[in-house]
């Protein structure tokens, strides 16, 4: 009898051995091709994400829409105006630009959000039910709390872990060390694009999506180890 593989299965098998190759050709062999495809890694994790989420609603490419396009806006406006996260400009690995912010940033934001409002979703539904019940508390309401804050946090933690990794690969480059200033801008945008996931009424249990989090939590942790020795 065959064996049937699911399409969380799938995804994460495809997203295990892209960071894997990813990470061999940054780290041992310095292939800068393989960063010139930091781009199309991207739009394939976006497209698995795609892919795994069940009932693919028209509020779900809101959602997607949204996050995209204020994403690209706030880069355009921190890159152009140096008014939010600080003094930074963007190099050419991640691809064509616009108003010196490349497109596939939108991408990414979305990947981001999507997958912490997932997690923090899926870990936390179970306990916020317990607690709502013995507090007298609306469940609605800690939910809401629970995914907007939490996820910001998340977010803000893997841009943290991001950064240093980012600089080295060209991806962007500050022009001095990196402010406080740019978490708690994130931190801001973050809370913004979560209200709009955990309030648009689509699908918010995927697999995948926590997979990939953790898939880029340890690709970007391992960078971090290995570039710096």
């Amino acid at each position: 009898m065959p064996i049937k593989f699911s399409k969380y299965q799938i995804a994460t098998a495809i997203a295990v051995l892209f960071h894997a190759i990813g990470f061999a050709g940054i780290v041992f062999f310095k292939d800068s091709f393989i960063l010139q495809s930091t781009p199309i890694n991207l739009l394939l994790m976006f497209g698995l994400l795609a892919w795994t989420q069940a009932e693919k609603n028209t509020s779900f490419w809101i959602f997607v829409l949204i996050t995209a396009a204020i994403g690209i806006a706030v880069e355009v406006i921190g890159v152009n105006t140096k008014l939010l996260f600080g003094d930074y400009i963007y190099g050419s690995v991640l691809g064509p630009k616009i108003k010196n912010v490349p497109l596939i940033i939108g991408i990414n934001w979305v990947i981001i959000i999507y997958c912490c409002g997932v997690s923090v979703h899926t870990l936390l539904v179970k306990a916020i039910d317990k607690v709502s019940t013995e507090t007298a508390t609306p469940p609605m309401a800690l939910k809401a709390v629970s995914v907007i804050v939490d996820g910001a946090t998340l977010a803000v933690f893997f841009d943290w872990l991001m950064e240093p990794v980012a600089v080295q690969l060209g991806y962007w480059k500050w022009a001095d060390e990196i402010p406080f200033y740019n978490y708690l801008c994130w931190f801001i945008v973050a809370m913004a694009l979560l209200a709009v996931f955990h309030f648009l009424k689509f699908n918010k249990q995927n697999k995948f999506a926590v997979h990939l989090l953790m898939i880029q939590v340890m690709f970007f942790l391992l960078l971090r180890t290995f570039l710096n020795n």
